[in-house]
């Protein structure tokens, strides 16, 4: 059994980080084509010239942000069971954090698939 360390904690921020990254390098362009503002993406990237470099390395940004999804699942996986402190104080703490990772990682999964779908699939039904 593992005791859980700092990768509890770094992990599943990276993947959060990772996961607004593709949501902000591919899906809100998207998405605001989609309805109809392209006048709005228009100065978005006029502000922040950036998105098109972003975008333009999007398969890299989705193969990075899988792959640390990949690794931040199977780490959580791994120390699902892992023991917590014997003090009740520490105890408690390890396991809010344990639920709290569980709910980033979860949310950072729901960016990623958001973020695929329109950076890949979207284009295809709409």
């Amino acid at each position: 059994m593992k005791q859980l360390s700092k990768n509890s904690l770094i992990l599943p921020l990276l993947n959060l980080f990772t996961s607004f990254g593709t949501i902000i390098c591919c899906a809100l362009p998207a998405l605001f084509v989609t309805i109809g503002a392209g006048a709005a993406l228009a100065g978005l990237v006029s502000n922040v010239p950036q998105l098109v470099t972003l975008s333009k390395y999007k398969v890299e940004v989705f193969a990075l942000a899988g792959v640390l999804l990949v690794i931040t699942g199977v780490y959580q996986w791994k120390i699902r069971n892992a023991p917590c402190p014997f003090d009740p104080e520490l105890a408690k703490a390890c396991n809010r954090i344990r639920s709290i990772n569980k709910y980033v990682y979860l949310f950072s999964l729901t960016l990623y698939l958001i973020g695929f779908f329109f950076a890949f699939l979207a284009s295809r039904f709409l």
